[in-house]
């Protein structure tokens, strides 16, 4: 599970001005939303900048934390 749709909403962006931020379509990310697109570590990396964030935070789960 990926924290990508809670980014995106904090920072008050539609999924098509992140992908438009990032170069990508808009179903793609919905796609990296759903898990159902592994992304490449370029694409991962122009998200974290374009959401104001780290990889850490963005892509993997913290630790003891259950689901």
């Amino acid at each position: 599970m990926n924290r990508v749709k809670d980014y995106r909403k904090a920072a008050k962006l539609t999924q098509f001005e992140l992908a438009q931020a990032v170069g990508v379509a808009r179903q793609t990310i919905n796609l990296v939303e759903n898990d159902k697109y592994n992304p490449s570590l370029d694409f991962c990396i122009r998200l974290a900048q374009v959401l104001h964030t780290d990889l850490n935070q963005l892509f993997w789960e913290e630790q003891g934390h259950e689901k």
